[in-house]
């Protein structure tokens, strides 16, 4: 047992016990993990990128590209330090790196000279491997940079958990979806997210910032691994630097769509709002959804509409917000495509007043989530409510 930097206990011999209950170590590569990986090496645009596990002396790469085999000593190995330590390491330029310079791996093949990488934690939180992104010039990575590698780091770990865990797809939730519910005086959130099938291409996030309510849904095109790789893209772009105006942020994920996954075919539709706590004033820009609503306190549903395309077509779309006013009473939904196939084919607007009014916002969430799952829903359904209640 050895002590991690900042004086916490590294039991290698837990870690070896839990990266062979996983069942994953020279086992043949996985289509699933090489789509994550080539992801990375996409959106980074990095030559070398790794899922790397720790197995004894050695590193077993169960995904690589860019570094010549599916095996390396460990010792010396950044991935190593790595799992030793809580969170993402990076090393901008190894060369002039006080702990990096003189390693192997920097004066000797393949002359790494930046390396960032997050831990993969196996079911009882050990940290058994890494994600990592390798280049042999130096290079910087801004948070929204280590927010997306965090996010693409715990996908890989839902890919690596037993089958399963893999079957339960709150596994797949958990790692993409908000993991409290903001507490807001004055109004009642309720948010919840139903996949079709494994993966969920739909997400939702929710924080305060300022006196502001941020909240966002965002629908990927497709189904699989790749759009929910990408929905889990786009969350943490939009928690990133929370502070920038709404229609900045928007603008921002989506030349990074179009930067990274352009010509993909896969586009995202999507809401994202800031409300004002004190005066219930909400700024939106819609990205092509158009599934934004206000049900007013005396039953009137108010559709807030846009012809802003989706994120990621590559249209150089400017992005401006719209206003529309909270008042008591008045609940502001968005919901995913998916809702509108469980809902009453003849009156969805009433089906959708009645089950608030008599469930609240929570019931009423849950009761979205369980039609999905009775009816067999052909596509996620997700679904985000907030009541202002006084």
């Amino acid at each position: 047992m050895t002590v991690r930097p900042g004086g916490q206990l590294f039991d290698d011999q837990r870690r070896q016990r839990a990266i062979e209950a996983l069942g994953v170590l020279d086992t043949p590569p996985d289509e699933r993990v090489d789509r994550v990986a080539r992801l990375a090496q996409e959106m980074f645009g990095v030559p070398m990128v790794s899922v790397t596990l720790m197995d004894g002396d050695r590193q077993f790469r169960k995904a690589q590209i860019g570094l010549g085999g599916h095996e390396a000593p460990r010792a010396d190995s950044f991935c190593d330090l790595t799992i030793r330590q809580e969170g993402t390491l990076v090393v901008e330029d190894a060369a002039t790196d006080d702990v990096f310079a003189e390693n192997p791996f920097v004066v000797g093949d393949p002359h790494l000279r930046f390396y960032a990488g997050h831990p993969l934690k196996a079911p009882g939180g050990e940290q058994v491997g890494t994600l990592c992104i390798v280049d042999t010039e130096p290079r910087t990575l801004d948070e929204r940079g280590r927010a997306l590698l965090r996010e693409l780091a715990l996908w890989v770990q839902t890919e690596l958990l037993d089958a399963d865990e893999m079957d339960n797809a709150s596994v797949v939730q958990r790692a993409m979806l908000p993991s409290r519910t903001p507490e807001v005086p004055g109004y009642t959130l309720a948010a919840a997210a139903a996949p079709a099938g494994h993966l969920l291409g739909d997400v939702y996030d929710w924080q305060v910032v300022g006196g502001r309510l941020r909240v966002a849904l965002a629908d990927v095109m497709g189904k699989g691994a790749g759009p929910a790789i990408i929905a889990s893209a786009v969350r943490a772009s939009l928690r990133t630097a929370p502070e920038r105006p709404l229609a900045q942020a928007v603008s921002e994920i989506d030349r990074m769509l179009e930067d990274d996954i352009g010509g993909s075919n896969i586009f995202v539709t999507a809401v994202a709002a800031d409300i004002d706590v004190a005066t219930g004033a909400i700024d939106f820009v819609d990205a092509g959804h158009s599934l934004a609503f206000v049900l007013r306190a005396g039953g009137k549903w108010d559709a807030l509409r846009s012809t802003g395309l989706p994120l990621g077509m590559g249209f150089d779309e400017t992005r401006t917000a719209s206003r529309v006013q909270l008042d008591p009473g008045d609940v502001f939904m968005i919901c995913s495509d998916g809702l509108l196939d469980v809902l009453d084919e003849d009156d969805p607007f009433r089906h959708v007043h009645d089950t608030l009014r008599d469930l609240g916002p929570s019931g009423a969430v849950r009761e979205a989530t369980l039609l999905a799952a009775r009816r067999g829903a052909p596509d996620d359904v997700t679904v985000l409510v907030v009541r202002r209640d006084v």
